[in-house]
């Protein structure tokens, strides 16, 4: 016990600022790629490989197996090799946030498009109207991030958005209320647009087993890119949002109508805090996470 203290006292003797901040910054990352792994397939692999180097490193300093070990030592570079294969979906939307991180202002600003609350009023009608009904929809609307590649995979519009165009796009059984409607400013660019679907767990863990593609679509989306996924359920007809890879759920027509007035209302350039947020953001969590 005294020599572990003494080593103790004689690693913290060592101590500088830089140390601190090197410890703090090797602490930031593995925490910040702990976080973004979350409720993802990804975090499940994580620890097959954690639990499989942890004892493979046990096994080789506690048992003396030289074969073994020469083994051990010269599969580790193969090893590395395979991690980002293996968590390629997940460094690609790191490294996608990170990009989109100088990117401060929506395009729904008053200044670039004054019909931005016009857009918004349309689709909380239409929300609303549709949820009375239970007619299943999935409205798309994009943000800073172009959804080009989803619109070419629908049928182009070019329409001014109103309530009765996203009602009719959604009715059942018509041409169009398969897939998603992809807005961009005022205008209703395509609909039955193919999205992506979500890789995460977050709808699996759910209690409410009613939700199904619709959401997983509003999810994936939501994780490609920022924009903002309004969804119905055919089943019950509550109404959601997806946005970041998280979803708000069971809202009413004026929270639904709130919740996009604050992602798209125009908004003072944004502090340092939530600049590095964007990037890092469990350093500041969304209080309605």
């Amino acid at each position: 016990m005294t020599e572990f203290l003494n080593n103790l006292l004689f690693i913290f003797q060592r101590l500088n600022w830089l140390s601190v901040v090197d410890i703090l910054l090797v602490t930031l990352i593995f925490f910040a790629l702990l976080y973004w792994l979350r409720d993802t397939q990804a975090m499940v692999l994580l620890r097959g490989v954690i639990l499989i180097v942890v004892s493979l490193v046990l096994l080789t300093s506690l048992v003396d197996l030289p074969a073994f070990s020469w083994l051990v030592r010269n599969s580790l570079p193969a090893l590395l090799l395979a991690i980002p294969v293996i968590f390629a979906p997940e460094i690609r939307r790191a490294l996608e946030r990170i990009g989109r991180a100088g990117a401060f202002q929506p395009i729904f600003s008053r200044t670039a498009n004054p019909n931005y609350e016009q857009a918004v009023q349309a689709v909380v009608s239409a929300a609303a109207r549709l949820s009375a009904r239970q007619h299943g929809a999935l409205i798309v609307m994009q943000r800073l991030d172009s959804l080009e590649e989803y619109i070419e995979s629908g049928v182009r519009m070019d329409a001014t958005v109103t309530a009765e165009v996203l009602l009719q796009i959604f009715y059942p059984n018509t041409p169009l209320h398969d897939g998603a409607a992809i807005l961009s400013g005022p205008r209703l660019v395509a609909a039955a647009c193919v999205m992506p679907l979500s890789s995460s767990g977050i709808l699996n863990r759910s209690p409410d087993r009613q939700m199904g593609l619709r959401h997983r679509a509003a999810l994936g989306i939501s994780e490609e890119s920022d924009a903002i996924a309004v969804v119905v359920s055919e089943e019950t007809g509550a109404i959601s949002v997806a946005h970041a890879g998280r979803m708000i759920r069971r809202l009413d027509p004026e929270r639904l109508e709130n919740i996009l007035m604050a992602f798209f209302r125009p908004t003072a350039p944004e502090p340092t805090g939530k600049w590095i947020g964007r990037i890092f953001p469990f350093l500041f969590p969304r209080k309605d996470e």
